[in-house]
């Protein structure tokens, strides 16, 4: 079931994409709840894309991506992106992040909003530890 209610909510429900379902098979490396509509995961080639969606609050563990990258396409509500070392940068609808090979990173919704990006993935995750609750608290808009 979705949760939260607000203009946020609306939009990352009513998203182009659709919402998908419980993102399940990958809890272990969210703080919070998000979803996932995996919309191209042909076994033919190594990139697959998703639209991936966070309640306020969810965000993923650090991770980096092996002998890939990652493409980021925020589509709705709010988010963060960080690069270890870097500071924290807000995501809003039509920014976009690319993700280099193997850098440390992790991304997810606001506190108070809900967030969407559609995720273009090559290569191997390598799922790392979570964003503690300190570094988290501490981002600000």
């Amino acid at each position: 079931m979705i949760q939260g209610e607000g203009r946020f909510a609306d939009e990352v429900k009513a998203a182009t994409f659709g919402i998908g379902d419980a993102n399940d098979a990958y809890s272990q490396y969210f703080i919070g709840r998000s979803y996932l509509n995996s919309l191209v995961a042909d076994p033919d080639i190594n990139v697959g894309v998703g639209n991936v969606s966070f309640e306020p609050g969810c965000r993923n563990n650090w991770h980096r991506h092996n002998d890939g990258f990652q493409i980021l396409l925020a589509t709705a509500g709010r988010g963060w992106y960080q690069e270890e070392g870097q500071s924290a940068r807000e995501l809003r609808p039509g920014d976009v992040v690319v993700v280099h090979d193997g850098v440390k990173h992790w991304h997810g919704a606001a506190k108070d909003s809900w967030f969407a990006h559609l995720a273009i993935t090559a290569g191997t995750p390598e799922w790392l530890e979570p964003v503690t609750d300190e570094e988290y608290e501490a981002l600000e808009p």
